[in-house]
């Protein structure tokens, strides 16, 4: 009965513009308050303090950081020339383009809002002017972007991993079949709409073009090579690997390029500073959260509600699946992470699916939410750079939708494809 009625009061917070993280602390505040009294509080405090404090958590920052110096370094511009360089020529090039860069910047940021928001700024004006419709370049950027959190690094991997004690690293590995095969996917459904709807081509294919390009591209194309490189190979944990992708971002932008200057640089560190309070409040507050969660024993009693309807892992995670993807449409990515996993974990793992697919499958309903209103962050961040309306881009979008969801079924039911690589490398 407790646990309804603060459901009940989370639902009328949020349906009242209170933001997330203060509806969750509110929530689980009042919870505490009501099976322990004011002493509860001493507790909630150290919890607030030890959630907030997770060393992991630490590659968020950096990461978002090491985004937005990629954007005011010049170096999305650039990997955006090399790319339309390299496939443009083909009908419907820019949009593979933008399926592209949408992957290799994904690589550095993490973050599928901070990869909307830089390459959409740039790529959505230029496929306008080339006579795409502005919902298919809108659906395109926002889609791609959400896909690209699947290929690491990805911060919804790092907020799943501190949370749930799984290995960031192995979460990493585990995203990078499916990202790639997602995108090669993309990258085919950018072409079935050029044939049909007959998309231009850009520039016939030059090979000094291409050679100029690239070597303008190289040290961007070294990032994650650099990144990726050393935390796969051990050398960097993946919180020192964020640390890794400032300085290269901020070496290769500020002293190759010689685009960051003082006010740029002061520029990225607002906006990184602004993404990550809004993060670790929410990491904080879903903290005393998950504290008064388990007092109260509800991850258990969950897990075995859903066992008394079936023990059949198929028809669980088809339950998981459904549970998250409505989740998804109301809540932001950190949020519904940080609701859903201390509540499910137990069931997971009494179960025993691997925790590491658990969490590919988690951060790809995550990407799907990003595209289904009503929340939709990324799908309205595309939009308010292509002035769209959000639901015309959204039946735009359906086929990208279709796409991510065929993949989340591949990644819950064919456990090789995200594990394949971990197995090999790990166990």
């Amino acid at each position: 009965m407790e646990a309804l009625l603060l459901v009940l009061l989370l639902a009328v917070l949020i349906s009242i513009n209170v933001p997330i993280a203060v509806s969750i602390g509110a929530v689980a505040l009042f919870g505490i308050w009501i099976d322990k009294g004011v002493f509860g509080f001493y507790d909630a405090a150290l919890k607030v303090f030890d959630a907030a404090t997770n060393f992991p958590l630490i590659a968020i920052p950096l990461f978002i950081l090491a985004g937005a110096l990629m954007n005011t370094g010049g170096i999305s511009r650039r990997l955006i020339d090399f790319t339309s360089a390299l496939i443009g020529f083909i009908r419907g090039g820019l949009a593979m383009v933008n399926v592209g860069v949408s992957l290799f910047f994904a690589e550095i940021s993490g973050s599928a809002v901070a990869d909307v928001a830089a390459i959409g700024s740039v790529i959505i004006p230029e496929m306008k002017r080339k006579k795409y419709r502005p919902t298919f370049a809108a659906a395109v950027t926002s889609s791609s972007a959400s896909l690209a959190i699947i290929i690491p690094p990805s911060i919804p991997m790092i907020v799943y991993g501190a949370l749930s004690d799984t290995s960031i690293v192995q979460l990493f590995v585990a995203g990078v079949v499916p990202g790639l095969l997602g995108g090669f996917l993309m990258l085919c459904l950018c072409y079935w709409f050029a044939v049909r709807y007959d998309l231009p081509r850009e520039e016939a294919f030059s090979l000094p073009r291409l050679g100029k390009a690239f070597l303008d591209a190289a040290p961007a194309l070294l990032l994650p090579v650099i990144i990726l490189g050393g935390i796969f190979g051990g050398i960097v944990t993946a919180t020192e690997g964020a640390g890794l992708a400032v300085v290269a971002a901020l070496v290769i932008g500020g002293f190759w390029y010689r685009e960051i200057k003082l006010r740029e640089f002061y520029e990225a560190l607002l906006e990184g500073v602004t993404q990550t309070a809004a993060v670790m409040l929410l990491v904080a507050t879903s903290g005393v959260l998950g504290l008064y969660l388990t007092e109260i024993e509800l991850p258990q009693r969950f897990a075995q509600w859903i066992i008394s309807v079936s023990d059949n892992r198929i028809v669980v995670l088809m339950m998981l699946n459904v549970m998250l993807l409505i989740l998804g449409m109301v809540l932001h990515g950190a949020a519904a992470i940080i609701l859903i996993v201390p509540i499910v974990l137990p069931l997971v793992r009494e179960l025993q699916i691997d925790p590491v697919q658990f969490g590919i499958i988690l951060t790809l309903n995550i990407a799907i939410g990003q595209q289904t209103p009503p929340v939709a962050s990324v799908l309205a961040t595309a939009c308010s750079i292509s002035r769209t309306d959000i639901w015309a881009t959204t039946r735009t979008n359906i086929p990208f939708i279709i796409l991510l969801f065929g993949l989340l079924l591949v990644v819950t039911y064919i456990p090789i494809v995200p594990m394949g690589l971990v197995e090999l490398i790990y166990r």
